[in-house]
């Protein structure tokens, strides 16, 4: 496993970002957190492989603030594929 950083997914929405370091930092030190606020999930990047291999052994689908964590290898983010309104992506331009 080569990844470092992790999905964080049903979080209680009072959950902030020093709770989340509590909770991962016994498993190696916590380079980011990024909680998206109202949405009940965030992000959580440790300092190598193994911490997040880990952590994620241990904290997915375990009790936390309340709720049942779901703890997943991040996934990379996916290419938008428009530019605005109208345009851009890959769709042709169709004429009329």
């Amino acid at each position: 496993m080569s990844f470092k950083k992790l999905y964080v997914g049903n979080l209680n929405y009072t959950t902030n970002d020093e709770r989340l370091k509590e909770l991962f930092s016994p498993f190696g030190e916590v380079i980011s957190i990024n909680i998206l606020q109202g949405r009940g999930f965030g992000f959580v990047e440790m300092n190598t492989p193994e911490a997040a291999q880990e952590a994620l052994g241990k904290l997915n689908n375990s009790e936390f603030d309340g709720r049942r964590l779901i703890v997943n290898e991040a996934k990379p983010r996916a290419e938008k594929r428009g530019e605005g309104r109208f345009g851009g992506g890959d769709r042709p331009f169709r004429k009329y």
